[in-house]
């Protein structure tokens, strides 16, 4: 397939796309709904599983829009593979089910979120940016559900991320109990840019790129708790 890095873009610089989708007429109509952004770029179309877990690896896109039910590998497979060589790169799955286990899956997987194929184009595009800001688009019931799953889950072995400082710790605990960039500065008296250098040191250091991610590995992993704390419902 012919082709055509966290938080911000730079100034000129636009925001690489690849769309993974098994159906030939979407992803023209996607292409071309996000070639019409002037800050964004497809640089790659896949029509499998495979295919989207080579180019991410060979483009490293900032974004994968990425379907569930695919050839070759699954949506879940080819979004853990992805995470796997290139943890920088954001997942987005566009799909037709909303079924909870699916969405469950793909976030265990590494996805940064979900969007029904119902939605608009404009949606679409507000969620590539939504990700790729180091944001999560998803359901605040999904969102409880993977903290829970993701709390219960016993620590994981194998190489650990390197520890956050009692600060980033802290911002980490905040936006996982759903407190925006705003309130987490009220809350720690700092600037929002504060907080968002924190975020990117956070990303960072657990090799992640976005914050659905980073709470589930800080979890996992023990890094955090969210037992003393009470706060807003979205991530």
């Amino acid at each position: 397939m012919a082709a055509y890095n966290c938080l911000k873009l730079s100034v000129g610089k636009k925001l690489r796309v690849v769309i993974a989708d098994d159906h030939a007429l979407l992803r023209e109509a996607l292409h071309q709904a996000l070639d019409g952004e002037r800050d964004m770029e497809v640089v790659g179309e896949a029509g499998d599983g495979e295919e989207a877990v080579r180019l991410a690896s060979e483009l490293r896109p900032d974004v994968v829009v990425m379907d569930i039910v695919m050839p070759k590998l699954s949506g879940i497979e080819a979004t853990r593979k992805i995470k796997e060589t290139v943890a920088g790169t954001a997942i987005l799955i566009l799909t037709a089910y909303d079924d909870e286990e699916y969405v469950l899956g793909l976030l265990d997987a590494g996805a940064a979120g979900y969007l029904l194929k119902s939605a608009r184009s404009r949606d679409l595009v507000d969620a590539i940016r939504t990700i790729h800001s180091g944001e999560s688009v998803l359901h605040p019931k999904i969102i409880a559900k993977l903290l829970k799953r993701a709390m219960a889950a016993p620590a994981g072995g194998g190489r650990r991320p390197e520890l956050l400082s009692e600060r980033e710790s802290k911002v980490l605990e905040l936006v996982a109990l759903g407190m925006s960039n705003k309130e987490v500065s009220e809350r720690l008296y700092v600037s929002q840019r504060t907080v968002k250098a924190h975020l990117t040191n956070i990303f960072n250091k657990l090799n992640v790129a976005s914050r659905s991610e980073a709470i589930v590995k800080g979890l996992k992993c023990g890094l955090i708790t969210l037992e003393d704390s009470s706060g807003g419902s979205q991530i």
